[in-house]
């Protein structure tokens, strides 16, 4: 008996472009962000402390090509057969010079068993130039290009110090979903100063998107960030969920979400040394086990609730 859907799910989504196995591995190709080097702003997003997902190989005295062969050694172990994504992950990656940008990603490329990229951004770095490169190597090549939204609330936006707004989101997706690109996004839920309602309403704000993925991820609080240093100060504007809370906003943020969008994930996980809080101490895949199980409770499903 096949299990009945209750979201769409990005292991399924590879599928449909890939007849093997693939894994993304996580890039620091030397960037910065237009709200770090003062051209928007200093500082940086107010949550943002990028060794949280930087794995060891993973630095930038060392080549794309090097950055790219490590990590094959580290995920390769498992299955041997496995293809790659190039995971242009830390900072900005579409904030320089069209050419140094090109020079980056067909390194990448060039790389053996590296059969597509993955391109992290902001809304405010996509010019139309870099769109027409990107849809051209699309022809030959798997190409994601996936967008921090984070909040659909300007005032949130401000507060932590993003430095775009959110139609400068809506304009970009539109932009790039347009050139046939697969268009994804990444969004924080429970920043300072949201709601549950708020949370809940951001689901019909994505939805009217045309993104093809998304990835979900519970604020944390890391040391060293600006955000931890205003939790120590007034931790009252702070609502970090507990666990099961935070499971049921999910589910209620899915039943809202448009069924055709592809969830890559629901929670991030930050080194412990690092991690303030909510420590939940699960793996992600124990984290989906038990929102797939409270859903099959609810009688949940992505877009049950969703009315555009």
């Amino acid at each position: 008996m096949s299990q009945p859907f209750l979201y769409n799910e990005f292991s399924a989504f590879l599928k449909k472009y890939f007849p093997y196995k693939v894994q993304k591995i996580s890039l620091n190709a030397g960037f910065t962000c237009p709200n770090r080097d003062g051209t928007k702003g200093e500082g940086g997003c107010t949550y943002c402390n990028n060794q949280t997902f930087n794995p060891d190989y993973c630095r930038t005295e060392k080549t794309i090509t090097q950055q790219l062969e490590e990590g094959k050694v580290f995920f390769a172990r498992k299955y041997p057969e496995m293809k790659f994504l190039a995971y242009f992950q830390a900072y900005t990656n579409t904030y320089g010079g069209i050419e140094d940008l090109k020079k980056k990603y067909e390194e990448a490329l060039q790389t053996r068993d590296v059969v597509g990229l993955v391109i992290g951004t902001r809304p405010d770095c996509m010019p139309d130039i870099l769109l027409d490169y990107l849809e051209e190597l699309s022809k030959s090549f798997f190409v994601l290009v996936e967008y921090g939204i984070e909040s659909t609330r300007d005032a949130t936006l401000r507060r932590i110090n993003r430095g775009h707004t959110f139609a400068e989101t809506v304009d970009v997706v539109q932009r790039t979903a347009a050139r046939g690109l697969l268009t994804g996004g990444h969004v924080i839920l429970g920043l300072p100063g949201e709601t549950r309602e708020d949370i809940i309403r951001q689901a019909s704000d994505i939805s009217a998107l045309p993104l093809t993925t998304l990835k979900i991820h519970q604020l944390q609080l890391i040391r060293g960030t600006k955000m931890a240093r205003e939790y120590e100060i007034n931790p009252e504007a702070f609502n970090l969920f507990r666990l099961d809370d935070y499971i049921d906003v999910v589910i209620d943020y899915l039943e809202h979400l448009r069924p055709d969008i592809v969830l890559e994930r629901f929670i991030s996980q930050s080194p412990k040394e690092l991690l303030i809080a909510p420590d939940w101490g699960l793996k992600n895949y124990e984290f989906t086990a038990r929102v797939q199980k409270r859903m099959r409770e609810r009688e949940a499903y992505q877009g049950k609730a969703l009315s555009l």
